[in-house]
C-alpha cells in the first residue's frame, strides 16, 4: 500500500505542489461519482478526497450540504459508497482520502469501519468533528491498518494547539484557510500566508490548505505562499451538479486541468517571466 506520506515525499522531491479535489459521493449518483474519480485521477489530481453524505454536516457550506442532501434523498449510504470504491480504487493512481463525520465510525465500531474502508482502497481519513483530545484512539487503530488520519488546524488555533495537532496528524496537516464552513470565496485571506510561515517553524510535515479555494489564481497564490497541497471542494461539487451528468463531468475535467496547471512549477515560471 502506497501511503499518503510517501506520495507527499515524492512530490516534495520533485518540488511539486499537490492538488486535492473533493467531491461528494452519490451526487448526482454513484455512477457519476465513479466516473468523476477516474477523470480527476487522469487530469492532475495527486490525491482525491471523497465526502460521505451525512445528515448534519457541520463543517460544510451550502454547496456541499446541498450535495449531501441530494445524495441522501436518493438513498445513498456508506455501504454503497464503499462498494463503488472497491471497484474503482484499483484503477486509480491518486490515493483516496475519505471525509466522514465521527458518528458513522462509532456506529460501526472503529476496527470494523477501518477494515471496510481499507478493503475499499482508502488511504487517508478526515474526520472534521473529531477533536484533537479524542483523536488518539482512532489514530492508533488506523495506523495498524495503514490508514493515515489527517487532522485540521483552524485559523484561530493557538501555537500550542497547532504544535499538538502537528505531532499527531498523519500524512499531512489540513490547514483551514477561513473561519467557518467550506465554500467558495472571492479572495484568499492574507493571514493564511502568516499561518503557513508559523507552521513551517513548528513542523516539517506537509501542509494542505483548504476551505474557500475555487479558482486557479487562488490555488497559485496558496502554492506561492508555501503550501504543499491545495484542496478544492465546493467548486468541484458545484461544477458536477450543474447541467447533465455529462456536462458536469466535462466541467470537472476542465477545472481540474486548470488548477493543476496553475500550481505546476512550469506554469509558475511562465507567469514569473511574462
Amino acid at each position: 500500500m502506497v501511503t499518503i506520506s510517501h506520495c507527499f515525499q515524492s512530490l516534495r522531491d520533485r518540488q511539486q505542489c499537490a492538488l486535492i479535489p473533493f467531491i461528494t459521493a452519490g451526487d448526482p449518483d454513484l455512477t457519476t461519482t465513479a466516473e468523476a474519480l477516474r477523470i480527476l485521477d487522469r487530469n492532475g489530481a495527486d490525491f482525491i478526497e471523497l465526502g460521505v453524505p451525512y445528515s448534519d454536516p457541520l463543517a460544510d457550506g451550502p454547496v456541499i450540504q446541498a450535495a449531501a442532501t441530494r445524495a441522501l434523498q436518493t438513498g445513498i449510504k456508506l455501504e454503497q459508497v464503499l462498494e463503488m470504491l472497491r471497484d474503482v480504487s484499483p484503477k486509480l493512481k491518486a490515493p483516496l482520502i475519505l471525509f466522514t463525520y465521527y458518528n458513522p465510525i462509532l456506529h460501526r465500531g472503529i476496527q470494523a469501519f477501518l477494515a471496510e474502508i481499507v478493503a475499499a482502497g482508502v488511504r487517508g481519513l478526515v474526520v472534521p468533528d473529531l477533536p484533537l483530545e479524542e483523536a488518539g484512539k482512532l489514530i492508533q487503530a488506523a495506523a495498524a491498518f495503514g490508514v493515515e488520519v489527517i487532522l485540521l488546524v483552524a485559523p484561530t488555533s493557538s501555537q500550542d494547539r497547532i504544535k499538538a495537532i502537528a505531532r499527531q496528524s498523519q500524512g499531512f496537516i489540513y490547514l483551514v484557510s477561513v473561519t467557518g464552513v467550506t465554500g467558495m470565496r472571492s479572495q484568499m485571506q492574507s493571514r493564511v500566508q502568516h499561518l503557513l510561515t508559523d507552521m513551517r517553524n513548528i513542523t516539517d510535515k506537509p501542509i494542505g490548505v483548504g476551505f474557500g479555494i475555487s479558482t486557479p489564481e487562488q490555488a497559485q497564490q496558496i502554492r506561492e505562499w508555501g503550501a504543499d497541497a491545495v484542496i478544492v471542494g465546493s467548486a468541484f461539487v458545484k461544477k458536477l451538479a450543474e447541467g447533465s451528468p455529462t456536462q458536469g463531468l466535462q466541467a470537472v475535467e476542465k477545472l481540474c486541468r486548470e488548477l493543476k496547471a496553475a500550481i505546476s512549477p512550469i506554469s509558475l515560471q511562465t507567469v514569473a517571466s511574462a
